[in-house]
Protein backbone atom coordinates (compact mmCIF):
# COMPACT_ATOMS: atom_id res chain seq x y z
CA UNK A 1 0.00 0.00 0.00
CA UNK A 2 0.84 3.42 -0.85
CA UNK A 3 2.38 5.92 1.65
CA UNK A 4 -0.78 8.18 0.82
CA UNK A 5 -3.43 5.39 0.71
CA UNK A 6 -2.12 4.32 3.95
CA UNK A 7 -2.34 7.72 5.40
CA UNK A 8 -5.71 7.94 4.32
CA UNK A 9 -6.84 4.60 5.88
CA UNK A 10 -5.31 6.15 9.12
CA UNK A 11 -7.12 9.40 9.08
CA UNK A 12 -10.86 7.77 8.36
CA UNK A 13 -12.89 7.50 11.40
CA UNK A 14 -13.64 3.72 12.54
CA UNK A 15 -16.13 1.80 10.40
CA UNK A 16 -16.30 4.39 7.23
CA UNK A 17 -14.60 3.57 4.12
CA UNK A 18 -12.04 6.47 2.79
CA UNK A 19 -12.62 9.35 0.31
CA UNK A 20 -11.83 7.68 -3.31
CA UNK A 21 -9.50 9.66 -4.83
CA UNK A 22 -10.29 12.09 -7.42
CA UNK A 23 -9.80 11.36 -10.88
CA UNK A 24 -7.69 12.56 -12.79
CA UNK A 25 -9.14 15.75 -15.13
CA UNK A 26 -9.65 14.21 -18.85
CA UNK A 27 -8.19 16.03 -21.68
CA UNK A 28 -10.78 17.73 -23.69
CA UNK A 29 -12.06 15.86 -26.94
CA UNK A 30 -11.07 17.90 -30.68
CA UNK A 31 -14.22 18.93 -32.05
CA UNK A 32 -14.98 16.56 -34.80
CA UNK A 33 -14.83 13.81 -32.58
CA UNK A 34 -17.17 15.23 -30.19
CA UNK A 35 -19.84 15.23 -32.26
CA UNK A 36 -19.23 11.91 -33.78
CA UNK A 37 -19.62 10.82 -30.52
CA UNK A 38 -23.30 12.38 -29.91
CA UNK A 39 -24.88 11.25 -33.00
CA UNK A 40 -23.72 7.89 -32.14
CA UNK A 41 -24.94 8.31 -29.09
CA UNK A 42 -28.35 9.18 -30.99
CA UNK A 43 -28.53 6.18 -33.02
CA UNK A 44 -28.12 3.82 -30.38
CA UNK A 45 -31.31 5.54 -28.20
CA UNK A 46 -33.01 5.70 -31.78
CA UNK A 47 -32.59 1.76 -32.39
CA UNK A 48 -33.09 1.18 -28.73
CA UNK A 49 -36.78 2.98 -28.70
CA UNK A 50 -37.33 1.00 -31.60
CA UNK A 51 -37.07 -2.04 -30.17
CA UNK A 52 -38.67 -1.34 -26.89
CA UNK A 53 -41.73 -0.48 -29.62
CA UNK A 54 -41.49 -3.30 -31.37
CA UNK A 55 -41.35 -5.50 -28.20
CA UNK A 56 -44.30 -3.66 -26.72
CA UNK A 57 -46.15 -4.53 -29.96
CA UNK A 58 -45.59 -8.21 -29.35
CA UNK A 59 -46.19 -8.11 -26.08
CA UNK A 60 -49.62 -6.53 -26.74
CA UNK A 61 -50.41 -9.32 -29.49
CA UNK A 62 -50.23 -12.15 -27.01
CA UNK A 63 -52.25 -10.03 -24.66
CA UNK A 64 -54.85 -9.76 -27.47
CA UNK A 65 -54.54 -13.35 -28.04
CA UNK A 66 -54.81 -14.61 -24.44
CA UNK A 67 -57.59 -12.51 -24.13
CA UNK A 68 -59.86 -13.92 -27.37
CA UNK A 69 -58.84 -17.39 -26.14
CA UNK A 70 -60.12 -17.00 -22.46
CA UNK A 71 -63.11 -14.82 -24.36
CA UNK A 72 -63.76 -17.87 -26.32
CA UNK A 73 -63.21 -20.53 -23.36
CA UNK A 74 -65.97 -18.65 -21.25
CA UNK A 75 -68.23 -18.49 -23.79
CA UNK A 76 -67.88 -22.80 -25.38
CA UNK A 77 -67.21 -21.44 -28.97
CA UNK A 78 -64.97 -23.09 -31.09
CA UNK A 79 -62.50 -20.31 -32.53
CA UNK A 80 -62.55 -19.53 -36.36
CA UNK A 81 -60.44 -21.68 -38.72
CA UNK A 82 -57.29 -20.61 -39.77
CA UNK A 83 -56.29 -19.28 -43.55
CA UNK A 84 -54.46 -22.77 -43.55
CA UNK A 85 -57.35 -24.75 -42.26
CA UNK A 86 -59.65 -23.15 -44.37
CA UNK A 87 -57.10 -23.69 -47.63
CA UNK A 88 -57.25 -27.39 -46.68
CA UNK A 89 -61.24 -28.19 -46.46
CA UNK A 90 -62.90 -28.32 -49.80
CA UNK A 91 -65.00 -25.13 -50.81
CA UNK A 92 -68.15 -27.10 -50.67
CA UNK A 93 -69.10 -29.91 -47.75
CA UNK A 94 -70.18 -33.08 -49.38
CA UNK A 95 -73.35 -34.92 -49.80
CA UNK A 96 -73.39 -38.19 -48.69
CA UNK A 97 -75.99 -40.99 -48.66
CA UNK A 98 -77.23 -42.80 -45.02
CA UNK A 99 -74.66 -45.33 -45.11
CA UNK A 100 -71.78 -43.38 -46.14
CA UNK A 101 -71.89 -43.28 -50.32
CA UNK A 102 -70.62 -40.25 -51.87
CA UNK A 103 -73.08 -38.28 -53.93
CA UNK A 104 -71.94 -35.00 -54.38
CA UNK A 105 -67.98 -33.49 -53.70
CA UNK A 106 -65.34 -31.38 -54.34
CA UNK A 107 -63.12 -33.05 -57.20
CA UNK A 108 -59.99 -31.19 -58.64
CA UNK A 109 -60.91 -30.45 -62.62
CA UNK A 110 -59.73 -28.19 -65.53
CA UNK A 111 -61.73 -25.53 -67.11
CA UNK A 112 -61.15 -23.88 -69.99
CA UNK A 113 -60.74 -20.31 -70.04
CA UNK A 114 -60.56 -17.50 -72.65
CA UNK A 115 -58.07 -14.68 -71.86
CA UNK A 116 -58.22 -12.37 -74.74
CA UNK A 117 -55.76 -10.22 -73.19
CA UNK A 118 -52.89 -12.75 -72.75
CA UNK A 119 -50.64 -12.17 -75.95
CA UNK A 120 -51.00 -8.07 -74.94
CA UNK A 121 -52.89 -5.44 -74.73
CA UNK A 122 -52.15 -4.21 -78.54
CA UNK A 123 -52.03 -7.64 -79.75
CA UNK A 124 -54.13 -10.09 -81.69
CA UNK A 125 -56.09 -12.36 -79.21
CA UNK A 126 -55.36 -15.19 -81.16
CA UNK A 127 -52.50 -16.72 -83.75
CA UNK A 128 -54.63 -18.33 -85.99
CA UNK A 129 -58.88 -17.11 -87.00
CA UNK A 130 -61.14 -17.79 -84.90
CA UNK A 131 -63.15 -20.27 -86.94
CA UNK A 132 -59.79 -21.90 -87.18
CA UNK A 133 -59.07 -22.32 -83.46
CA UNK A 134 -63.06 -23.41 -83.44
CA UNK A 135 -62.66 -26.11 -85.72
CA UNK A 136 -59.61 -27.27 -83.74
CA UNK A 137 -61.98 -27.23 -80.66
CA UNK A 138 -64.79 -29.05 -82.36
CA UNK A 139 -62.04 -31.77 -82.66
CA UNK A 140 -61.47 -32.35 -79.22
CA UNK A 141 -64.51 -31.68 -77.99
CA UNK A 142 -67.78 -33.09 -80.67
CA UNK A 143 -70.56 -31.98 -78.76
CA UNK A 144 -69.34 -27.97 -78.99
CA UNK A 145 -71.62 -25.53 -81.54
CA UNK A 146 -68.46 -25.15 -84.20
CA UNK A 147 -69.91 -21.71 -85.21
CA UNK A 148 -71.72 -20.74 -82.23
CA UNK A 149 -67.58 -21.25 -80.48
CA UNK A 150 -66.31 -19.33 -83.64
CA UNK A 151 -68.59 -16.05 -82.70
CA UNK A 152 -67.85 -16.49 -78.93
CA UNK A 153 -64.08 -15.88 -79.81
CA UNK A 154 -64.19 -13.59 -82.39
CA UNK A 155 -65.88 -11.58 -79.96
CA UNK A 156 -63.08 -10.92 -77.44
CA UNK A 157 -65.12 -11.50 -74.61
CA UNK A 158 -63.58 -13.34 -71.60
CA UNK A 159 -64.47 -16.06 -69.66
CA UNK A 160 -65.26 -19.75 -69.61
CA UNK A 161 -65.44 -21.55 -72.70
CA UNK A 162 -65.93 -25.01 -71.32
CA UNK A 163 -65.90 -26.72 -67.70
CA UNK A 164 -65.08 -30.51 -66.17
CA UNK A 165 -62.32 -31.12 -68.82
CA UNK A 166 -60.41 -34.43 -68.77
CA UNK A 167 -56.58 -34.32 -68.47
CA UNK A 168 -56.40 -35.88 -71.99
CA UNK A 169 -58.72 -33.04 -72.84
CA UNK A 170 -56.28 -30.49 -71.55
CA UNK A 171 -53.50 -31.55 -72.95
CA UNK A 172 -54.70 -31.90 -76.43
CA UNK A 173 -55.93 -28.05 -75.48
CA UNK A 174 -52.57 -26.92 -74.61
CA UNK A 175 -50.95 -28.43 -78.20
CA UNK A 176 -52.85 -26.02 -79.65
CA UNK A 177 -50.39 -23.23 -79.08
CA UNK A 178 -52.87 -20.51 -78.17
CA UNK A 179 -51.65 -18.35 -75.68
CA UNK A 180 -55.42 -17.41 -75.00
CA UNK A 181 -56.83 -20.69 -74.64
CA UNK A 182 -55.97 -21.56 -70.77
CA UNK A 183 -56.46 -24.04 -68.75
CA UNK A 184 -56.72 -23.35 -64.94
CA UNK A 185 -56.77 -25.92 -62.32
CA UNK A 186 -59.90 -25.59 -60.05
CA UNK A 187 -62.15 -27.78 -57.86
CA UNK A 188 -65.54 -28.45 -59.08
CA UNK A 189 -68.71 -30.39 -57.96
CA UNK A 190 -68.78 -33.85 -58.98
CA UNK A 191 -71.91 -36.06 -59.05
CA UNK A 192 -69.83 -39.91 -58.30
CA UNK A 193 -73.33 -41.43 -59.44
CA UNK A 194 -74.34 -39.48 -62.24
CA UNK A 195 -78.12 -39.03 -63.02
CA UNK A 196 -79.13 -40.88 -59.90
CA UNK A 197 -81.55 -39.37 -57.37
CA UNK A 198 -80.97 -36.17 -59.19
CA UNK A 199 -84.27 -34.18 -58.33
CA UNK A 200 -83.38 -35.25 -54.77
CA UNK A 201 -79.64 -33.41 -55.07
CA UNK A 202 -80.12 -30.42 -57.84
CA UNK A 203 -76.74 -29.19 -59.00
CA UNK A 204 -74.35 -26.19 -58.03
CA UNK A 205 -74.09 -23.28 -60.49
CA UNK A 206 -71.02 -21.09 -60.66
CA UNK A 207 -71.87 -17.81 -63.05
CA UNK A 208 -72.32 -14.44 -63.20
CA UNK A 209 -76.34 -15.01 -63.55
CA UNK A 210 -76.53 -17.96 -60.41
CA UNK A 211 -74.30 -19.10 -58.37
CA UNK A 212 -74.56 -21.73 -55.27
CA UNK A 213 -77.14 -24.65 -55.07
CA UNK A 214 -79.82 -25.12 -57.64
CA UNK A 215 -82.46 -27.32 -56.91
CA UNK A 216 -82.90 -30.05 -54.52
CA UNK A 217 -80.58 -30.48 -51.42
CA UNK A 218 -77.79 -28.56 -52.77
CA UNK A 219 -80.14 -25.47 -52.65
CA UNK A 220 -81.57 -26.24 -49.33
CA UNK A 221 -78.37 -27.23 -47.61
CA UNK A 222 -76.49 -24.68 -49.49
CA UNK A 223 -75.37 -22.29 -46.05
CA UNK A 224 -74.48 -25.14 -44.38
CA UNK A 225 -72.84 -26.94 -47.67
CA UNK A 226 -70.32 -23.58 -47.58
CA UNK A 227 -69.95 -22.45 -44.01
CA UNK A 228 -66.39 -23.27 -42.91
CA UNK A 229 -67.24 -24.29 -39.54
CA UNK A 230 -69.40 -26.94 -40.81
CA UNK A 231 -68.44 -27.91 -44.27
CA UNK A 232 -65.93 -30.43 -42.97
CA UNK A 233 -68.75 -32.69 -42.02
CA UNK A 234 -70.42 -34.21 -44.64
CA UNK A 235 -74.31 -33.35 -45.13
CA UNK A 236 -76.56 -36.86 -44.73
CA UNK A 237 -79.44 -37.93 -46.67
CA UNK A 238 -82.23 -40.33 -45.79
CA UNK A 239 -81.26 -41.85 -49.35
CA UNK A 240 -80.12 -45.75 -49.49
CA UNK A 241 -78.02 -45.51 -53.16
CA UNK A 242 -78.60 -49.04 -53.82
CA UNK A 243 -82.24 -48.88 -53.17
CA UNK A 244 -82.58 -45.47 -55.04
CA UNK A 245 -80.59 -47.43 -58.32
CA UNK A 246 -83.07 -50.48 -58.10
CA UNK A 247 -86.01 -48.07 -57.76
CA UNK A 248 -84.95 -46.08 -60.89
CA UNK A 249 -83.94 -49.07 -62.74
CA UNK A 250 -87.46 -50.46 -62.69
CA UNK A 251 -89.23 -47.49 -63.10
CA UNK A 252 -87.44 -47.06 -66.25
CA UNK A 253 -88.31 -50.15 -67.32
CA UNK A 254 -92.46 -49.72 -66.58
CA UNK A 255 -91.84 -46.63 -68.47
CA UNK A 256 -90.52 -47.48 -71.73
CA UNK A 257 -92.51 -50.58 -71.48
CA UNK A 258 -95.95 -48.69 -71.62
CA UNK A 259 -94.17 -45.33 -73.60
CA UNK A 260 -95.48 -43.41 -70.52
CA UNK A 261 -93.96 -39.42 -70.50
CA UNK A 262 -92.93 -40.19 -67.22
CA UNK A 263 -92.67 -41.89 -63.96
CA UNK A 264 -92.30 -41.08 -60.31
CA UNK A 265 -91.37 -43.40 -57.31
CA UNK A 266 -91.19 -43.21 -53.52
CA UNK A 267 -89.58 -45.68 -51.01
CA UNK A 268 -90.68 -44.03 -47.44
CA UNK A 269 -89.61 -45.83 -44.04
CA UNK A 270 -93.17 -46.14 -42.77
CA UNK A 271 -92.16 -45.29 -38.64
CA UNK A 272 -89.31 -42.62 -39.03
CA UNK A 273 -90.48 -40.77 -42.47
CA UNK A 274 -86.95 -41.17 -44.29
CA UNK A 275 -86.80 -41.20 -47.73
CA UNK A 276 -85.23 -44.46 -48.67
CA UNK A 277 -85.60 -43.42 -52.30
CA UNK A 278 -87.21 -40.69 -54.64
CA UNK A 279 -87.49 -40.74 -58.42
CA UNK A 280 -88.84 -38.66 -60.90
CA UNK A 281 -88.80 -39.80 -64.81
CA UNK A 282 -87.26 -38.06 -67.49
CA UNK A 283 -84.46 -36.87 -65.05
CA UNK A 284 -81.31 -34.93 -65.39
CA UNK A 285 -77.36 -35.13 -65.24
CA UNK A 286 -76.27 -32.68 -62.59
CA UNK A 287 -72.63 -32.84 -63.62
CA UNK A 288 -73.92 -31.48 -66.99
CA UNK A 289 -75.88 -29.04 -65.74
CA UNK A 290 -74.33 -25.27 -65.71
CA UNK A 291 -75.22 -21.97 -65.95
CA UNK A 292 -78.24 -22.63 -68.58
CA UNK A 293 -79.59 -24.95 -65.74
CA UNK A 294 -81.14 -28.40 -67.08
CA UNK A 295 -83.74 -30.05 -68.95
CA UNK A 296 -86.19 -32.43 -66.96
CA UNK A 297 -86.12 -30.97 -63.68
CA UNK A 298 -89.72 -30.88 -62.68
CA UNK A 299 -90.23 -33.38 -59.90
CA UNK A 300 -93.08 -35.49 -60.28
CA UNK A 301 -92.53 -36.90 -57.04
CA UNK A 302 -93.36 -33.87 -54.98
CA UNK A 303 -94.05 -31.06 -57.07
CA UNK A 304 -96.66 -32.83 -59.58
CA UNK A 305 -100.39 -32.79 -58.46
CA UNK A 306 -102.74 -35.71 -59.75
CA UNK A 307 -105.95 -37.21 -59.08
CA UNK A 308 -104.74 -40.72 -57.80
CA UNK A 309 -107.73 -42.52 -58.44
CA UNK A 310 -108.78 -45.43 -56.46
CA UNK A 311 -105.75 -45.38 -54.19
CA UNK A 312 -108.03 -42.59 -52.16
CA UNK A 313 -110.41 -45.80 -51.23
CA UNK A 314 -108.19 -47.60 -48.29
CA UNK A 315 -108.27 -44.04 -47.01
CA UNK A 316 -111.83 -43.52 -46.71
CA UNK A 317 -112.68 -46.83 -46.11
CA UNK A 318 -110.59 -46.32 -42.79
CA UNK A 319 -112.06 -42.69 -41.98
CA UNK A 320 -115.56 -44.86 -41.72
CA UNK A 321 -114.31 -47.43 -39.61
CA UNK A 322 -112.96 -44.87 -37.41
CA UNK A 323 -115.91 -43.09 -37.62
CA UNK A 324 -118.39 -46.09 -36.71
CA UNK A 325 -120.12 -45.91 -39.89
CA UNK A 326 -118.40 -48.95 -40.88
CA UNK A 327 -119.22 -51.58 -38.08
CA UNK A 328 -120.06 -55.38 -39.64
CA UNK A 329 -117.40 -55.89 -42.76
CA UNK A 330 -119.90 -58.45 -43.93
CA UNK A 331 -122.53 -55.97 -44.59
CA UNK A 332 -123.84 -55.56 -47.89
CA UNK A 333 -123.76 -52.08 -49.72
CA UNK A 334 -125.90 -50.73 -52.81
CA UNK A 335 -123.19 -51.43 -56.14
CA UNK A 336 -125.86 -49.81 -58.40
CA UNK A 337 -124.98 -46.48 -59.97
CA UNK A 338 -125.43 -43.53 -57.66
CA UNK A 339 -127.42 -40.24 -59.11
CA UNK A 340 -126.27 -37.73 -57.42
CA UNK A 341 -126.50 -33.77 -58.65
CA UNK A 342 -126.25 -33.66 -62.54
CA UNK A 343 -123.87 -36.98 -62.79
CA UNK A 344 -124.25 -40.73 -61.62
CA UNK A 345 -120.93 -42.14 -60.29
CA UNK A 346 -120.71 -45.88 -61.90
CA UNK A 347 -118.25 -48.84 -61.42
CA UNK A 348 -115.70 -49.47 -64.29
CA UNK A 349 -117.93 -52.45 -65.00
CA UNK A 350 -120.71 -53.99 -63.38
CA UNK A 351 -119.73 -55.78 -59.90
CA UNK A 352 -123.13 -57.42 -59.04
CA UNK A 353 -126.41 -55.61 -57.02
CA UNK A 354 -124.41 -55.10 -53.84
CA UNK A 355 -121.16 -55.94 -52.52
CA UNK A 356 -119.54 -56.03 -48.51
CA UNK A 357 -116.72 -53.69 -47.86
CA UNK A 358 -113.89 -56.28 -48.44
CA UNK A 359 -115.27 -57.03 -51.51
CA UNK A 360 -115.49 -53.17 -52.62
CA UNK A 361 -111.87 -53.12 -52.12
CA UNK A 362 -110.86 -55.65 -53.61
CA UNK A 363 -112.83 -55.06 -56.82
CA UNK A 364 -112.14 -51.54 -56.46
CA UNK A 365 -115.78 -50.02 -56.54
CA UNK A 366 -116.48 -46.78 -57.20
CA UNK A 367 -120.52 -47.05 -56.29
CA UNK A 368 -119.68 -48.42 -52.64
CA UNK A 369 -116.98 -46.06 -51.93
CA UNK A 370 -119.03 -43.21 -52.73
CA UNK A 371 -122.32 -44.35 -50.34
CA UNK A 372 -119.80 -45.42 -47.73
CA UNK A 373 -117.98 -41.76 -47.66
CA UNK A 374 -121.93 -40.19 -47.92
CA UNK A 375 -122.99 -41.66 -44.92
CA UNK A 376 -120.00 -40.35 -43.11
CA UNK A 377 -120.74 -37.37 -44.47
CA UNK A 378 -118.38 -34.56 -46.16
CA UNK A 379 -116.69 -32.68 -42.57
CA UNK A 380 -115.39 -35.87 -40.88
CA UNK A 381 -114.01 -37.13 -44.18
CA UNK A 382 -112.73 -33.82 -45.15
CA UNK A 383 -110.97 -33.42 -41.64
CA UNK A 384 -109.49 -36.58 -42.54
CA UNK A 385 -107.73 -35.50 -45.56
CA UNK A 386 -106.53 -32.16 -43.47
CA UNK A 387 -104.91 -34.72 -41.28
CA UNK A 388 -103.20 -36.09 -43.63
CA UNK A 389 -101.39 -33.27 -44.74
CA UNK A 390 -103.53 -32.93 -48.03
CA UNK A 391 -104.73 -29.70 -47.75
CA UNK A 392 -101.36 -28.17 -48.31
CA UNK A 393 -98.22 -28.56 -49.83
CA UNK A 394 -96.23 -31.86 -48.72
CA UNK A 395 -93.80 -31.81 -46.28
CA UNK A 396 -90.07 -31.84 -47.15
CA UNK A 397 -86.93 -30.43 -47.29
CA UNK A 398 -87.61 -29.54 -51.01
CA UNK A 399 -88.15 -26.22 -52.19
CA UNK A 400 -89.96 -28.12 -55.33
CA UNK A 401 -93.40 -28.91 -53.43
CA UNK A 402 -96.81 -28.61 -55.41
CA UNK A 403 -99.48 -27.03 -53.86
CA UNK A 404 -102.66 -29.47 -53.67
CA UNK A 405 -105.85 -28.75 -55.74
CA UNK A 406 -108.21 -28.45 -52.64
CA UNK A 407 -111.84 -28.09 -52.90
CA UNK A 408 -112.49 -25.05 -51.78
CA UNK A 409 -115.49 -24.17 -49.11
CA UNK A 410 -116.95 -26.60 -47.21
CA UNK A 411 -117.55 -30.00 -49.05
CA UNK A 412 -120.62 -30.48 -51.07
CA UNK A 413 -122.17 -33.76 -51.41
CA UNK A 414 -120.80 -34.67 -54.88
CA UNK A 415 -117.74 -33.67 -54.00
CA UNK A 416 -117.14 -35.67 -50.92
CA UNK A 417 -118.20 -38.89 -52.60
CA UNK A 418 -116.01 -38.24 -55.66
CA UNK A 419 -113.21 -37.40 -53.00
CA UNK A 420 -113.42 -40.60 -51.70
CA UNK A 421 -112.71 -43.00 -54.45
CA UNK A 422 -109.80 -40.23 -55.66
CA UNK A 423 -111.08 -37.64 -57.88
CA UNK A 424 -111.92 -34.17 -57.29
CA UNK A 425 -108.69 -33.46 -55.47
CA UNK A 426 -105.68 -33.66 -57.28
CA UNK A 427 -101.95 -34.37 -54.83
CA UNK A 428 -98.23 -35.42 -55.03
CA UNK A 429 -97.47 -39.01 -54.92
CA UNK A 430 -95.71 -37.45 -51.58
CA UNK A 431 -98.79 -37.09 -49.94
CA UNK A 432 -99.94 -40.57 -51.36
CA UNK A 433 -96.91 -41.86 -49.60
CA UNK A 434 -97.39 -40.21 -46.35
CA UNK A 435 -101.02 -40.93 -46.32
CA UNK A 436 -100.49 -44.64 -46.82
CA UNK A 437 -97.55 -45.14 -43.54
CA UNK A 438 -99.80 -44.01 -41.21
CA UNK A 439 -102.62 -46.02 -42.64
CA UNK A 440 -100.39 -49.55 -42.04
CA UNK A 441 -98.31 -47.88 -39.19
CA UNK A 442 -100.59 -48.09 -36.61
CA UNK A 443 -102.56 -44.83 -37.52
CA UNK A 444 -99.36 -42.25 -37.15
CA UNK A 445 -98.86 -39.46 -39.66
CA UNK A 446 -95.16 -37.77 -39.57
CA UNK A 447 -93.46 -35.50 -41.94
CA UNK A 448 -91.09 -36.96 -44.83
CA UNK A 449 -87.61 -36.11 -43.92
CA UNK A 450 -84.60 -36.48 -46.70
CA UNK A 451 -82.41 -36.24 -43.91
CA UNK A 452 -81.05 -38.97 -41.90
CA UNK A 453 -82.77 -39.03 -38.39
CA UNK A 454 -81.47 -39.92 -35.30
CA UNK A 455 -83.90 -43.03 -33.94
CA UNK A 456 -83.98 -40.47 -30.83
CA UNK A 457 -85.39 -37.93 -32.15
CA UNK A 458 -87.78 -39.16 -34.77
CA UNK A 459 -91.11 -36.93 -34.69
CA UNK A 460 -94.11 -38.55 -32.69
CA UNK A 461 -96.29 -38.38 -35.55
CA UNK A 462 -99.94 -37.10 -35.20
CA UNK A 463 -103.16 -39.70 -34.86
CA UNK A 464 -105.34 -39.80 -38.03
CA UNK A 465 -106.24 -43.41 -37.40
CA UNK A 466 -107.24 -46.07 -34.43
CA UNK A 467 -104.66 -48.71 -34.24
CA UNK A 468 -107.30 -51.45 -34.47
CA UNK A 469 -108.52 -49.60 -37.62
CA UNK A 470 -104.88 -49.65 -39.33
CA UNK A 471 -104.73 -53.39 -38.77
CA UNK A 472 -108.00 -54.28 -40.39
CA UNK A 473 -106.68 -51.95 -42.90
CA UNK A 474 -103.19 -53.93 -43.60
CA UNK A 475 -105.80 -57.23 -44.03
CA UNK A 476 -107.55 -55.94 -46.49
CA UNK A 477 -104.40 -54.13 -48.54
CA UNK A 478 -103.00 -58.07 -48.14
CA UNK A 479 -106.07 -59.56 -49.88
CA UNK A 480 -106.34 -56.78 -52.51
CA UNK A 481 -102.77 -57.92 -53.78
CA UNK A 482 -104.21 -61.63 -53.47
CA UNK A 483 -107.26 -61.73 -54.84
CA UNK A 484 -107.74 -58.05 -56.45
CA UNK A 485 -106.16 -55.51 -58.95
CA UNK A 486 -102.89 -55.58 -56.93
CA UNK A 487 -102.12 -59.44 -57.99
CA UNK A 488 -99.04 -58.07 -59.89
CA UNK A 489 -97.61 -56.40 -57.45
CA UNK A 490 -97.68 -60.00 -54.92
CA UNK A 491 -93.94 -60.56 -54.66
CA UNK A 492 -93.87 -64.08 -53.12
CA UNK A 493 -92.48 -64.28 -49.38
CA UNK A 494 -92.55 -60.51 -49.07
CA UNK A 495 -96.80 -59.84 -47.83
CA UNK A 496 -96.95 -56.78 -50.22
CA UNK A 497 -100.38 -55.44 -49.69
CA UNK A 498 -101.79 -52.35 -51.79
CA UNK A 499 -104.27 -50.32 -53.94
CA UNK A 500 -103.89 -49.64 -57.81
CA UNK A 501 -105.50 -46.23 -58.89
CA UNK A 502 -106.47 -45.12 -62.24
CA UNK A 503 -108.06 -41.34 -63.48
CA UNK A 504 -108.14 -39.65 -66.48
CA UNK A 505 -105.69 -36.96 -66.41
CA UNK A 506 -107.02 -33.69 -65.08
CA UNK A 507 -105.48 -30.27 -66.58
CA UNK A 508 -107.13 -27.11 -65.82
CA UNK A 509 -110.44 -28.76 -64.94
CA UNK A 510 -110.38 -30.74 -68.64
CA UNK A 511 -110.65 -34.02 -68.29
CA UNK A 512 -108.56 -36.14 -70.70
CA UNK A 513 -110.22 -39.70 -71.46
CA UNK A 514 -107.44 -40.68 -73.62
CA UNK A 515 -104.68 -40.06 -71.01
CA UNK A 516 -104.73 -41.64 -67.47
CA UNK A 517 -102.29 -41.26 -64.02
CA UNK A 518 -101.77 -44.81 -63.21
CA UNK A 519 -100.40 -45.64 -59.34
CA UNK A 520 -99.70 -48.30 -56.93
CA UNK A 521 -99.32 -47.34 -53.36
CA UNK A 522 -97.84 -50.34 -51.42
CA UNK A 523 -96.50 -51.82 -48.14
CA UNK A 524 -94.51 -54.82 -47.01
CA UNK A 525 -94.09 -56.77 -45.31
CA UNK A 526 -97.57 -56.30 -44.33
CA UNK A 527 -97.95 -58.28 -41.04
CA UNK A 528 -95.62 -56.01 -39.60
CA UNK A 529 -95.23 -52.82 -41.57
CA UNK A 530 -91.82 -51.39 -42.67
CA UNK A 531 -91.60 -49.61 -45.90
CA UNK A 532 -94.28 -48.19 -48.04
CA UNK A 533 -93.76 -48.01 -51.65
CA UNK A 534 -95.69 -45.87 -54.49
CA UNK A 535 -95.11 -46.00 -58.19
CA UNK A 536 -96.78 -43.33 -60.24
CA UNK A 537 -97.11 -43.45 -64.48
CA UNK A 538 -97.85 -40.81 -66.16
CA UNK A 539 -99.90 -41.24 -69.12
CA UNK A 540 -98.98 -44.83 -70.01
CA UNK A 541 -100.07 -46.71 -73.28
CA UNK A 542 -101.51 -49.81 -74.14
CA UNK A 543 -98.77 -51.84 -75.36
CA UNK A 544 -97.81 -55.82 -75.97
CA UNK A 545 -95.82 -55.61 -72.41
CA UNK A 546 -99.09 -54.27 -70.77
CA UNK A 547 -101.37 -56.64 -72.17
CA UNK A 548 -102.43 -53.39 -74.11
CA UNK A 549 -104.37 -52.22 -71.21
CA UNK A 550 -103.11 -48.72 -68.93
CA UNK A 551 -104.70 -48.91 -65.81
CA UNK A 552 -102.55 -49.22 -62.77
CA UNK A 553 -103.41 -53.22 -62.75
CA UNK A 554 -100.98 -53.47 -65.90
CA UNK A 555 -98.83 -50.55 -65.61
CA UNK A 556 -97.88 -49.19 -62.12
CA UNK A 557 -98.37 -52.46 -60.16
CA UNK A 558 -96.01 -54.49 -61.65
CA UNK A 559 -93.23 -52.51 -61.04
CA UNK A 560 -94.03 -52.61 -57.57
CA UNK A 561 -93.78 -56.62 -57.62
CA UNK A 562 -90.14 -56.31 -59.02
CA UNK A 563 -88.83 -54.01 -57.02
CA UNK A 564 -89.57 -55.08 -53.55
CA UNK A 565 -87.56 -58.24 -54.13
CA UNK A 566 -84.72 -56.18 -55.03
CA UNK A 567 -84.92 -53.89 -52.39
CA UNK A 568 -86.33 -55.76 -49.67
CA UNK A 569 -82.85 -57.91 -48.30
CA UNK A 570 -81.01 -54.39 -49.12
CA UNK A 571 -83.31 -53.01 -46.38
CA UNK A 572 -83.41 -55.77 -43.88
CA UNK A 573 -86.59 -57.78 -45.22
CA UNK A 574 -85.85 -61.43 -45.53
CA UNK A 575 -88.32 -63.59 -48.30
CA UNK A 576 -90.71 -65.74 -46.35
CA UNK A 577 -93.67 -67.67 -47.49
CA UNK A 578 -94.32 -69.64 -44.18
CA UNK A 579 -95.19 -65.98 -42.92
CA UNK A 580 -98.52 -63.89 -43.97
CA UNK A 581 -101.03 -61.43 -42.19
CA UNK A 582 -103.91 -63.56 -41.01
CA UNK A 583 -107.14 -62.53 -43.23
CA UNK A 584 -108.81 -66.21 -42.53
CA UNK A 585 -111.85 -63.79 -40.61
CA UNK A 586 -112.16 -61.88 -43.89
CA UNK A 587 -111.71 -64.61 -46.90
CA UNK A 588 -114.77 -65.80 -47.00
CA UNK A 589 -115.98 -62.19 -47.00
CA UNK A 590 -114.64 -61.86 -50.62
CA UNK A 591 -114.98 -65.09 -51.88
CA UNK A 592 -119.03 -65.05 -50.85
CA UNK A 593 -119.06 -67.88 -48.87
Amino acid sequence: MSPVAASALAAAPLGLAPPLPAPAPRAALPAGRSRAASLRGQLVATAQLRLLWIGAGFVLFALIALLRIAVLGVNGQTPQHTSLAEALLPPRGEITDRNGVPLARAFPAYALWFDPKAMGDGGAPLVRSPAEVARALKAIFPDIDEARMARRLASGKAGYLRRRLLPEEANRVFALGEVALQIPRETDRYYPQGSLAAHVLGYVADSAERQGGQLGMEQVLDKELTDPLRRAEPAVLSLDVRVQGALEDELKRGMLATNAIGAAGIVLDVDTGEVLAMASLPDFDPNTAGAGGARNVFNRATNGVYELGSTFKPLSIAAAIDAGVVRDLGRQWNAAPVPVGSRTITDSHPLGPSLNVPQALVHSSNTVTARIADALGPERLRRTYIDLGMDRPPFIELQARGQPLWPRGAWSRVTNMTVAYGHGLNVTPLHLACAYAALVNGGLWRPATLLKRDPAKVPRGRRVFKESTSHRMRQMLRMIALYGTGRSANAPGYRVGGKTGSADKNENGVYHTNRIVSSFAAAFPMDAPRYVVVVMMDEPKGTIASSFQRTAAYTAAPVVGRLVPRIGPMLGVQPDERRDVDISDLRYLVEGH
